[in-house]
């Protein structure tokens, strides 16, 4: 089995935005994420580990930091 696609940092973060700018448009998180995910070419369940990711870096989230890591 191929290993999935790899994405760039500015694609990651592009995807994230998209999540959070459009979140408030969709009655839950998941719906964002199912909603974008298709249009960045990923499947959701990977925007949404990179959205607690990026709320954990900033602080939004409960969790270890990438820093800390």
């Amino acid at each position: 089995m191929n290993k999935s696609k790899q994405f760039s940092s500015e694609v990651r973060e592009r995807a994230v935005r998209l999540v959070q700018e459009h979140r408030g448009e969709y009655p839950s998180l998941w719906a964002a994420v199912e909603s974008i995910a298709p249009k960045i070419g990923c499947v959701p369940s990977t925007l949404l580990a990179w959205v607690k990711r990026a709320e954990i870096d900033a602080g939004q989230r409960s969790g270890m930091s990438t820093a800390e890591a």
